[in-house]
């Protein structure tokens, strides 16, 4: 027999990592002759880097970069196995983290991001994987961009490098200084929210304020947003502004698009096309994968069902092992390919309590569930 184990983390609990753990562990005593592939999932934010190279294998590698405030770090990007796949988490130098009591959106930038996305080009990758999330920034990936060579004009026709507070001094912006390396390489960005650029769902209104912006900073820097839209579609002919994710971390998800010919994808996309999950599916397989809480996102596309595209078309058993589940959910979830979901939790507990147990709940079910598949 073959376990494929790909579950997202128990958010506030257990990671993918240690959840993939605790299954293998069971899976040991009761089929002990078995294969078990583990891939924890990453979802773009802080431990997206060491997920993929436990999963397809691989290496960091440390550059200098700028921080959110334009000052030296460390920071790392992951060449995978294949040497030619590198993947780069944006939090690892733009997070929320880094800036700890110098929280200001206006200020911040994504510089680092495009140093590191181009240390990685230059170090033969010819696929990037970027992992947005986690970012203390607003600044459209202006920053990243002008790490690349792309230049940034104000009405003085002075260049500059943009952040969340001086998007609406950009008059023009010129693609023709970027590095030609990155004309050779495809960049795929990881993006599980569909928020658009602007507006009361944009970038600046949903996560403005847990990035240190008031109500007046938050109006401030959508209408920065909004102006960097227009000047893009102006210069460079692309409309950003009502892409599903544009929004995501501070609306790098349309720049990611704009300045970087990015596509942006689903998360457990990119996670199953860069380890060739199609190709790992055997007729004699069983998945098992999971997540905190199977509900209505869950359903739009998200880890659980993203599988669920893959396991039903090879006919593939998926079973799904879950913190709890919204009414309604489950059976939907068997529609779009789920073979069977199991809830992890055996007393009605609050959450506030169960959460102490995920570790032993999760065990138990897995064991009961092996149970069943020995019969």
């Amino acid at each position: 027999m073959k376990f494929i184990l790909i579950p997202d983390s128990f958010k506030g609990t257990l990671s993918s990592e240690e959840i993939c753990n605790i299954i293998k562990e069971k899976i040991s005593i009761h089929f002990p002759d078995s294969k078990i592939v583990s891939i924890p999932v990453a979802d773009g934010g802080e431990g997206s880097v060491d997920a993929f190279i436990t999963a397809a294998g691989g290496r960091k590698k440390t550059v200098t970069v700028k921080n959110p405030y334009f000052e030296d770090m460390d920071a790392c990007y992951g060449l995978l196995s294949d040497g030619e796949t590198a993947v780069v988490e944006m939090a690892s130098c733009a997070g929320l983290p880094l800036v700890e009591e110098r929280k200001n959106p206006k200020l911040t930038t994504t510089y680092g991001v495009g140093q590191l996305i181009l240390a990685a080009a230059e170090d033969g990758a010819k696929k990037i994987i970027i992992g947005l999330g986690g970012s203390c920034t607003n600044d459209g990936g202006c920053g990243a961009a002008a790490a690349v060579g792309v230049k940034f004009y104000n009405d003085k026709n002075e260049t500059f490098i943009p952040t969340g507070g001086t998007l609406n001094f950009i008059s023009r912006i010129s693609m023709d200084e970027i590095h030609p390396i990155l004309k050779e390489v495809e960049i795929v960005t990881m993006c599980d929210i569909d928020n658009p650029m602007y507006g009361e769902n944009g970038a600046a209104y949903i996560f403005g304020p847990q990035k240190g912006a008031d109500e007046e900073m938050v109006r401030e820097l959508d209408q920065g947003l909004k102006s960097l839209s227009a000047v893009i579609e102006s210069t460079i002919g692309k409309d950003v502004s009502q892409i599903p994710g544009a929004g995501a971390a501070g609306a790098m998800g349309a720049g990611m698009v704009a300045f970087f010919h990015s596509q942006l994808q689903m998360g457990i996309e990119t996670v199953l096309d860069t380890v060739k999950f199609d190709e790992i599916l055997s007729p004699d397989s069983y998945v098992i994968t999971g997540e905190g809480k199977l509900d209505s996102q869950s359903l739009r596309g998200k880890v659980v069902i993203g599988i669920a595209g893959r396991t039903h078309i090879h006919k593939v058993p998926l079973i799904a092992i879950v913190g709890g589940a919204e009414d309604g959910e489950i059976a939907k979830a068997y529609e779009m390919g789920v073979t069977a979901v199991f809830p992890i939790n055996r007393l009605p507990q609050d959450f506030s309590v169960s959460r102490k147990f995920s570790r032993e709940n999760l065990g138990y079910t897995v064991d009961n569930v092996l149970r069943l598949l020995k019969m």
